[in-house]
């Protein structure tokens, strides 16, 4: 095992993508169980905090150590099986998801999972419950993980099958591979009816399993994982189209949603049912047109859809989104398809520049990420929208907007030019957390809480339900040494 002490030498994982950043004493690099075992023994008998780090694609500040020791899963990074006839894989935690999919589809297979940043790694997806552009359609990472095997901090390893272990009401009684039985109360909050990851999932007769996706680090070390895997589509319909009006695009997608649901509820494939909907406004757009000629001046809005189809229902299924686009004004002659692999993969990369460019601009200012992830029942999706931006612009912050707009989810980043403006946008990043949640939405609809965003999961959930994530903690890591300030402050494990 290797262990890095030196500052030049571990400065990658003392920071994320959002610009947060920390300190640590070393970094390991574990290439088994054994070698997490044994940091986990030390780190429990001297009281060390133990950072679990990816690859470093997050924007919560979840990775980023505050002392301690980090382990780092990259030495983690062997795909073990895929079955193409059961259709699933196991992997080690530490395979980066581009070459996890890259390998999947190789043999015909497809593993929906689909976040904008594809280095990062499977345990991370797990870890936060991961979703991206294709989850309108797939849903998010917790509906592929059929197992995990878990490391817990007290070094009893834990594996759990879905469908095996299920709480009775909100007890939940879980055994260790050294028949150790750890009994848990769940929380009695009630998660929002949106795509949501922010805090631990809870529900009464619950699968174990779901407990430990989307806990961010805090309960268990992920080692391995067994997946879902779908059938790959026969083809693709692919569009980005350009409007004039945003009011355009946002009734486009309010039909094609509707559409999609509908036709999905029934399983017919032969109507329009989207797999994505993603959204770009006015600024994404001139954030993007020195690349892309398509965009011209009067394009003030964007919309990427993506349909599956068969060589038998691809031509009428083309027809019917042409159909469903000329209802809303859509500049068709400018308007962009993808007629091969070739147009798709300028497709993915036209989605996922948007991000990385908004990295660069806020590395440039040393400030740190200032994005919403939050996600709104539909009928509030709207005004919520019209009212946050108005709120940017009122203070005079430049922004965009871009995101996954069939979810109701997008994310408004702010692009503040100095300290004085990052602490205006800090302010009202936290006013749109607060009206989200007041709205029966959630503050965190795919990046999880880590450390950035814990107090306004604070005012989300209130005091009762934070401490009853706590009390889980606690009982699983009885010294406190993993994953300390993600979720929820440190102070709620000393009640």
């Amino acid at each position: 095992m290797i262990i890095k002490k030196e500052k030049s030498e571990i400065e990658n994982f003392l920071v994320d993508a959002a610009n947060y950043q920390g300190e640590c004493e070393a970094v390991c690099f574990p290439e088994n169980e054994a070698d997490i075992l044994e940091i986990l023994s030390d780190a429990n008998k001297f009281k060390t905090k133990i950072t679990i780090a990816g690859n470093g694609t997050g924007l919560t500040g979840a990775r980023v150590p505050e002392g301690g020791l980090v382990i780092s899963t990259n030495k983690l990074d062997k795909i073990i099986e895929i079955n193409i006839e059961a259709k699933y894989a196991v992997v080690e935690t530490g395979v980066m998801l581009r070459d996890f999919q890259n390998e999947v589809t190789a043999k015909g297979l497809f593993y929906p999972p689909d976040p904008t940043e594809q280095d990062c790694f499977i345990g991370a997806t797990i870890a936060t419950n991961s979703s991206g552009a294709k989850s309108f359609k797939y849903g998010a990472t917790r509906n592929y993980v059929l197992e995990l095997k878990i490391i817990l901090p007290n070094g009893e390893v834990l594996k759990l099958k879905r469908g095996n272990n299920f709480a009775d009401g909100n007890k939940l009684n879980i055994i260790t591979e050294s028949g150790l039985q750890i009994e848990i109360k769940l929380p009695n909050y009630v998660l929002p009816n949106v795509k949501h990851a922010a805090g631990y999932f809870t529900k009464n007769n619950m699968d174990a399993i779901d407990l430990f996706i989307g806990s961010e680090g805090t309960l268990g070390i992920i080692t391995e994982a067994k997946l879902k895997l779908l059938d790959k589509a026969e083809n693709l319909i692919s569009g980005i189209l350009f409007f004039s009006r945003e009011d355009d695009a946002f009734d486009f997608v309010d039909d094609a949603r509707f559409q999609s649901g509908k036709h999905r509820a029934v399983k017919d494939e032969t109507n329009i049912n989207a797999r994505g909907l993603e959204f770009f406004d006015f600024y994404s757009l001139q954030f993007l047109k020195d690349d892309y000629p398509q965009i011209k001046e009067n394009h003030k809005a964007a919309i990427w859809f993506e349909q599956e189809t068969t060589l038998e229902t691809e031509d009428l299924l083309f027809n019917k989104w042409v159909e469903l686009v000329e209802n809303y004004n859509a500049d068709i002659e400018n308007s962009w398809f993808a007629v091969d692999n070739t147009e798709l993969e300028k497709f993915k990369n036209f989605r996922h520049e948007v991000s990385s460019k908004v990295s660069e601009y806020i590395a440039k200012k040393g400030l740190r990420k200032v994005g919403t992830d939050t996600a709104l029942p539909v009928e509030h999706f709207r005004n919520y929208y019209s009212d946050i931006k108005k709120r940017v612009v009122e203070n005079n912050i430049d922004y965009i907007c871009y995101g996954h707009i069939g979810d109701c989810h997008l994310h408004l980043n702010m692009l503040p030019k100095n300290k004085t403006e990052f602490a205006v946008a800090i302010t009202l990043y936290g006013e749109f957390c607060k009206r989200a949640a007041e709205l029966g939405g959630t503050i965190s609809a795919e990046h999880g809480v880590g450390k950035m965003k814990r107090n306004y999961l604070l005012e989300m959930f209130g005091e009762k339900s934070i401490k009853e994530m706590a009390d889980i903690k606690r009982k699983l890591d009885p010294n406190r040494i993993l994953g300390i300030g993600n979720i929820f402050d440190e102070k709620y494990l000393n009640d």
